[in-house]
């Protein structure tokens, strides 16, 4: 009877089958003719009979004749004894155990260390440091069996395109997920052996992962150096291989990586933020998607096949698909509301910032010019002009057609209609609406995470905040503030939490995450902001912040997704009362997304009517903004103190003590927003006066063809 503990070993997988085998069980290879050998090495006698067991006595050297467990094919060679078999080196890339004369992994190729080379001696090295030429060792029998298992398991192979699993050529389907065999080109260049330079590539990819070429660097693994030029952009090309989903080490094998690398080197800073987007929709991140608008990224560009290649994620990504594409692939409706907002008006807009460029550039240096550190304790950065951003009263005198064209170029209208008709939050009192002049206009902004910082320098200086000048000092103040905002941060969150019943209390550190993630926030350009922002602009501004907000977020089919919390007053609450102005800023928000609510010119509030006596000039524009909702309840007022908090009387004592409030005639509390193009600045005069005549050249193609019209009614 055969004894059981007589096992052999796969020529391709090296597991080792039971003598009764006739296939592998691992791989289902055919059992070749290699001798049998047993779970205890034994000695083999000349005639390599491997049925039989001889029980000779071991040299004095320890040196006897063995087999190589691996492969029948691989050459006999003299060891030095049992304690050779112990001395495997692990290789550093794929861990495979390998013999000590091998200086190359079997499985990948991956450099051996010279520092453990077993061809050095320390003869040798000591010759080398003396200055004599090193002794160039013979081939290693060992080094040409790794390079033929290579080439044969290339040969015999095909590599399953579903679990990445080598299979035997004759096999129709895979041994492991059942896969069908592949017939297209890909399959037919795995059968057939890579030529030298392929075999220099992945070496050289070895090295490079191993730590450096011909030895290891402390064991790290390292990425294949990129040129200078990509360098700042390699953190985009890590975040797409972790979206992609990282390559098993079989299929980059079969990759063509010298291709691979072209690719890379052609790409440009716009291209990562392209492919960063694409991953960022798959997995559901809008920040990525911002950062690419926001650099001036187009909505509609279209993946190639390069890039495809690149992301290495055939499943999600297809040749010709651009954003929408992949929003819509992947439910992403959020991103799909944003993402045809973007394409469908991107080019129909125009806004007075787009027409004056050079003027823009010369309001953004005068914005910079202007921002200040207050000296002291509290040393928030502040602005020292009053600037507040208004529709010229010109526009009225348009012809009907030109005027609606310019409202659709310059305001949102997905967003006026949504505050005004879905839940009415602007616009919903006839008495300020109609008798008062008091109509608010959503400009549009664009969809990026500095909505929020546009809105603001929009409601004031009429531009975007494009050079992160605001989001800087929003930053600095935070920073150098940090004392004073946190503590009105905590116990406002403190109080937030038990109106609505939470009762729950953090810890120190728990605060403390929270506020790094909130300061972190601010660094980061396209980074959504929250509520603790907009009250620190509050105070870089020196004068209150209104938000007219939808309630709850919804989905673009129209779900109730939660609750928002921006909708409110945000006041300038570590000033001095007399170092703020009373005269405030409006902003809108939805579905994730702020708006500047500006008004138009008129004749002034004397010449309106509303029951009250100011000492203006004609000159001089008031706009109304409601302190109610439409339900006339008093808008709440963010981050206030244990002491300020009180009733709704003491509530509305302290909106009067920060902005100049007054009752209309219906009993409605306002708060009055005063600008005067007198007093505004030049350069937004400027600008708006050059935008404006951009519609007065077509007043007369527009006059002729209502002309042209009439005369068309007479006959």
């Amino acid at each position: 009877m055969t004894d059981q503990r007589e096992k052999w070993a796969c020529d391709y997988c090296t597991y080792e089958n039971w003598s009764s085998a006739t296939k592998c069980t691992m791989c289902r290879a055919q059992r070749s003719r290699a001798p049998i050998i047993t779970e205890e090495p034994y000695k083999i006698s000349p005639d390599l009979d491997p049925t039989r067991k001889w029980d000779l006595p071991a040299n004095e050297g320890g040196s006897s004749l063995l087999i190589c467990p691996d492969s029948s094919a691989r050459p006999r060679i003299r060891s030095a004894g049992m304690a050779e078999m112990a001395t495997k080196w692990s290789c550093q890339m794929c861990t495979f155990l390998n013999w000590p004369r091998a200086i190359r992994c079997t499985q990948c190729l991956c450099q051996r260390p010279k520092s453990c080379s077993p061809t050095e001696s320390p003869h040798t090295s000591s010759s080398n440091a003396g200055g004599r030429p090193a002794l160039h060792s013979p081939v290693d029998p060992c080094e040409e069996y790794n390079d033929r298992n290579r080439l044969n398991t290339h040969q015999r192979h095909w590599t399953c395109s579903s679990c990445t699993y080598q299979n035997l050529p004759k096999t129709l389907k895979c041994v492991v997920c059942d896969h069908a065999k592949p017939y297209h080109h890909e399959a037919i260049e795995l059968a057939q052996p890579p030529d030298h330079s392929a075999i220099i590539n992945e070496q050289d990819r070895a090295r490079w992962r191993a730590g450096g070429v011909g030895g290891c660097s402390g064991g790290q693994r390292r990425s294949p150096p990129l040129p200078k030029r990509e360098d700042h952009v390699q953190m985009d090309f890590q975040r797409i291989e972790l979206a992609a989903g990282a390559m098993s080490g079989k299929e980059e094998q079969s990759m063509d990586f010298k291709k691979l690398k072209q690719i890379r080197n052609r790409m440009r800073k716009m291209d990562w933020l392209f492919l960063s987007a694409c991953a960022g929709v798959v997995e559901g991140d809008l920040a990525t998607v911002e950062a690419y608008k926001s650099s001036g990224g187009d909505i509609a560009r279209q993946l190639t096949a390069d890039e495809v290649q690149l992301l290495n994620r055939a499943s999600a990504f297809d040749v010709g698909f651009t954003l929408v594409h992949l929003a819509i692939r992947f439910q992403r409706q959020d991103m799909l509301a944003i993402l045809l907002t973007e394409v469908n008006q991107q080019a129909a807009k125009c806004i007075p910032s787009m027409v004056c460029p050079e003027l823009t550039e010369q309001i953004r240096r005068e914005i910079a010019a202007s921002l200040h550190q207050r000296k002291g304790d509290f040393a928030c950065y502040f602005l020292t002009d009053l600037v507040t951003f208004t529709l010229p009263a010109d526009i009225e005198d348009l012809p009907p057609a030109v005027q609606e064209k310019l409202f659709d170029e310059v305001l949102d209208r997905d967003v006026q209609k949504e505050l005004e008709e879905e839940s009415p939050v602007i616009n919903w009192s006839m008495e300020l609406g109609t008798r008062l002049d008091s109509r608010l206009y959503a400009l549009w902004n664009r969809t990026a995470g500095d909505c929020l910082l546009d809105s603001v320098l929009q409601a004031t200086w009429g531009i975007y905040d494009k050079d992160s000048v605001l989001r800087k000092t929003l930053h600095d103040s935070l920073h150098d503030c940090s004392h004073w905002f946190y503590t009105r941060w905590k116990e406002w969150e403190s109080w937030y939490s038990q109106s609505f019943g939470l009762h729950f209390s953090l810890r120190e550190e728990q605060w403390q995450e929270d506020w790094a993630f909130i300061l972190s926030l601010a660094s980061q350009p396209g980074a959504s902001l929250e509520q603790t922002h907009i009250f620190v602009l509050a105070h870089i501004l020196r004068r209150p912040i209104i938000v007219y907000g939808v309630k709850y977020y919804k989905s673009f089919r129209g779900e109730t997704l939660g609750y928002t919390r921006f909708q409110g007053v945000y006041l300038p609450l570590l000033w001095e009362q007399s170092f703020c102005w009373k005269s405030p800023i409006a902003l809108g928000y939805t579905r994730g997304h702020f708006s500047a609510l500006v008004a138009m010119e008129n004749d002034g509030y004397d010449n309106r009517g509303a029951g009250a006596n100011l000492n203006t000039d004609d000159d001089v524009t008031v706009t109304f903004l409601p302190l109610v909702d439409s339900e006339r309840k008093l808008l709440h007022i963010h981050f206030l103190s244990a002491q300020e908090i009180g009733n709704e009387e003491q509530q509305e004592k302290l909106l009067r003590e920060w902005l100049d409030c007054c009752v209309t005639e219906g009993g409605m509390l306002a708060a009055m927003q005063k600008s005067s193009r007198r007093r505004n600045h030049p350069l937004v005069t400027q600008m708006v006066e050059k935008w404006l005549d951009r519609y007065r050249q077509i007043r007369p193609c527009a006059s002729l063809s209502d002309g042209e019209e009439d005369e068309d009614d007479d006959e």
